[in-house]
């Protein structure tokens, strides 16, 4: 492994430092986070238009930048430090992925450049809670949690002109303004039961989207119910919808460690400008030898987390390599929850007002864990994976 960045990648990261920095203060985040939409139209527009965002891992013949997922995890590291709310991870890390894995060659063109050029965000929807077990992150995903023909799941019904959906889905991040919903839902009957993914279109009747109340404003999240609701099957009825989940699900896991390093670097970075300034019995708290212990492991924590993160990077680049995409969102995701933890109380008084910056990146941490974790899930999934208890030869496991 080479772990030096190229020069058009630093270039990414300055580029999108400067952009960060000037557009994503911690004010304009949480007006962002107000708006109908849940995020700042017109940041999404330059990300976009200006510097390809939307389709940095996407292949040119997509209309993609034609990059590898190290520089989308860069770029996602970037606008993890400004807590930036935008689409990107449900559109470029979750949506498009299964579009270009799954898709008809006609799906790919009609989608694909449309997602690059960032004239259409899409998002996936699960039914329930089960995000992280879709993605194969905390569990195996060749379970029922589809629904399994059972109330409470998501049921394709094929109808005369073509498939129908029935059910709801919880915590579908960006599910209220997404232009397309890739919707995982259940299919075949119990003797044949099986989870396929389909097309819905925004505007398509009998689809309700209701935007909910989520622990981390920076990522809006919708109920979305579908009441006979015509939809189209993403690529056709024999692909392997689980392997393609799962292989989603360690990139989409590399993404948000990388963003949660950038958050939690933020947030380490905040904290230590503070205690050199704040006073206490005459001197900076910074100057304190507790305070400093404290920081430093933070400080540790942050910098084994980023490494493992652009371990994942690179390795989900190159083929043939293990993929630990779930390993590198423990690590990060314990950084991040550690670092805000530390920034809240640091801050002293003004750091546990509810209005603080030091909650952004608190919520952040608490957030991804709810949605993808949590923390010693990811870890045990990763050991099984890895067959790293697996009893060895003449040698039972008492159940």
């Amino acid at each position: 492994m080479d772990a030096r960045f190229t020069e058009e990648q630093q270039e990414i990261r300055r580029t999108l430092r400067e952009l960060a920095t000037k557009r994503c203060t911690p004010d304009d985040v949480k007006a962002a986070t107000r708006t109908p939409v849940g995020h700042d139209l017109a940041l999404w527009g330059t990300l976009s238009a200006e510097l390809g965002l939307p389709g940095l891992a996407l292949p040119e013949e997509c209309g993609g930048v034609g990059g590898t997922f190290v520089e989308l995890a860069l770029a996602g590291e970037e606008l993890g430090r400004a807590l930036a709310p935008t689409p990107l991870l449900a559109t470029s890390g979750l949506a498009a992925p299964l579009i270009s894995a799954l898709g008809t060659e006609a799906q790919r063109s009609a989608l694909l450049p449309k997602i690059a050029e960032g004239a259409l965000t899409a998002t996936l929807a699960v039914p329930g809670t089960g995000l992280a077990t879709a993605l194969g992150l905390v569990a195996d995903n060749a379970g029922d949690w589809a629904g399994g023909g059972r109330a409470g799941g998501v049921q394709a019904g094929r109808q005369e002109n073509g498939w129908r959906l029935y059910g709801q889905a919880e915590q579908v991040l960006d599910g209220h303004s997404a232009g397309l919903l890739l919707v995982a839902a259940h299919t075949g009957g119990f003797a044949r039961s099986r989870t396929l993914l389909f097309l819905v279109r925004e505007d398509a009747p009998g689809l309700v989207r209701v935007r909910q109340t989520a622990m981390d404003e920076t990522r809006p999240q919708a109920r979305i119910e579908l009441r006979n609701v015509e939809a189209e099957l993403l690529g056709t009825e024999d692909g392997d919808v689980t392997g393609a989940l799962a292989a989603v699900g360690d990139t989409v896991a590399t993404l948000l460690a990388a963003e949660a390093v950038g958050a939690a670097d933020r947030a380490l970075e905040r904290t230590v400008e503070y205690v050199k300034e704040r006073e206490q019995f005459g001197r900076p708290v910074g100057s304190f030898q507790a305070v400093k212990h404290r920081l430093a492991d933070v400080y540790v924590q942050v910098q084994a987390a980023r490494s493992a993160a652009y371990y994942a990077a690179w390795a989900a680049s190159t083929p043939d390599e293990a993929r630990v995409g779930g390993l590198a969102l423990a690590q990060a995701l314990e950084a991040l929850r550690t670092g805000a933890g530390e920034a809240v109380q640091l801050h002293g008084g003004i750091g546990f007002t509810w209005e603080h910056e030091a909650h952004l990146y608190l919520k952040r941490a608490t957030g991804d864990e709810l949605l993808f974790g949590p923390v010693h899930l990811l870890r045990d999934r990763a050991a099984q994976a890895a067959e790293l208890f697996a009893p060895g030869p003449g040698l039972e496991v008492a159940v």
